[in-house]
């Protein structure tokens, strides 16, 4: 695929590139509480976005998808004011104008990317762009940002230029983790480590929905607002708090009566006991207690479903159907919800069964097929060739 790449490149901009990849990435556990002050559990994937790029010497960027690449080379220049098409280029301009506000910089670069991740699949393929776009400003114009800068980068780009209020789990994983790892990681603080990620006799099975959902025109800004108002309410009684994920399940039970409207309840619940979910898989995990683990994905698939309500009837078909399998221990949805994709931690030997189980009775549910990928882990975002 490597040589396909360069070619594309050569022909596209008549020169020869330096490659790059950013991955996609999967959280293990604890899902719509990374802007609830909450810890999470990702990891980055094989499955990524590579881009071959070459430093200008002018200040003009130009660059070109082959998975839109009916849209041809957009160009644009990053010393004039950077406006937005409305498609894929505008993750790019985000992060020049955050990149700008750390360091300025003078120069361009003519990049051409291809993303195997399936897009809009809660696989962070904006994320994995990001980042991309990140280490090859500070690689070409030798900005020396760490690489915590160009995560927070991606995450301004976001806010700030998308309109996503998201938070900052899915950048971070793609931009830090480590190959045959977890990141467990307090999305409050920021503190992190790293958990040797042990599955045993076990795989993590993806499983897309195939259903596309694009988050800025999803509830998921509802969400977040829905939690602040939650914290608002909390606060009244403990004014100390400044994220829901600070309080206990028990904490907040106490409270119940202050809580006029039980929707806002349920989203706080759920950002609550999700964080105590994560915590005892990463306990789980270090026993090597996989039985426990699936017992945990299961616990947060039905609170994202009951309590947050962002799954949706494709998300939910994947995971019962997995969770009737022999062989699958645990699942759970992934990212934003409302489609994309699911996981299962399912037993190696097992997973051409269940694969052959879910297949049918999707397609005769749905009306389309599902697609299948086995979670293979990888480092962050990188320079592969000088």
């Amino acid at each position: 695929m490597i040589g396909n790449l360069k070619k594309e490149f050569k022909k596209y901009f008549n020169e020869e590139g330096k490659l790059f990849f950013s991955p996609g990435r999967i959280n293990l556990i604890g899902e719509h509480i990374d802007y609830n002050g909450g810890m999470v559990f990702p990891l980055a994937i094989s499955l990524g976005t590579y881009g071959i790029a070459k430093k200008r010497n002018d200040s003009l960027i130009r660059v070109i998808s082959g998975n839109f690449s009916d849209l041809g080379i957009i160009e644009f220049d990053i010393k004039k004011p950077l406006e937005k098409l409305g498609n894929w280029s505008d993750y790019v301009k985000g992060v020049v104008e955050e990149i700008l506000k750390l360091k300025s910089f003078d120069y361009g670069f003519d990049l051409y990317l291809y993303g195997n991740l399936p897009n809009g699949a809660s696989l962070s393929s904006s994320a994995s762009l990001e980042l991309l776009i990140g280490v090859i400003i500070n690689d070409f114009n030798e900005l020396g940002l760490q690489q915590l800068d160009l995560v927070m980068a991606g995450v301004g780009a976001e806010n700030n230029f998308m309109g996503l209020h998201c938070g900052i789990m899915d950048q971070f994983a793609v931009g830090m983790s480590k190959k045959g790892t977890a990141i467990l990681l307090n999305c409050a603080t920021i503190e992190y480590k790293y958990a040797p990620l042990e599955l045993g006799d076990t795989s993590i099975l993806i499983m897309n929905t195939n259903k596309r959902r694009e988050l800025v025109k999803s509830a998921y800004n509802d969400r977040r607002n829905e939690c602040e108002e939650a914290l608002s309410i909390i606060k009244t009684k403990m004014p100390n708090v400044n994220n829901l994920c600070e309080i206990s399940s028990k904490e907040l039970e106490e409270m119940k009566n202050l809580f006029t409207n039980p929707v806002i309840y349920k989203r706080a619940f759920h950002a609550i006991t999700e964080q105590e979910r994560v915590i005892n898989t990463f306990k789980a995990l270090e026993d090597m207690d996989l039985v426990s683990v699936g017992k945990y994905l299961n616990g947060s698939h039905e609170s994202l479903k009951n309590n947050y309500e962002v799954t949706g009837l494709e998300l939910d078909t994947l995971v019962e159907l997995a969770q009737e399998c022999d062989g699958v221990l645990g699942a759970r949805m992934v990212g934003a919800g409302f489609a994309g994709c699911a996981i299962a931690i399912c037993k190696t030997n097992k997973i051409n069964d269940v694969i052959d189980y879910i297949k049918p009775k999707y397609l005769e549910k749905i009306g389309y097929n599902a697609d299948f990928y086995i979670a293979e882990g990888a480092d962050g975002a990188k320079k592969l060739e000088d």
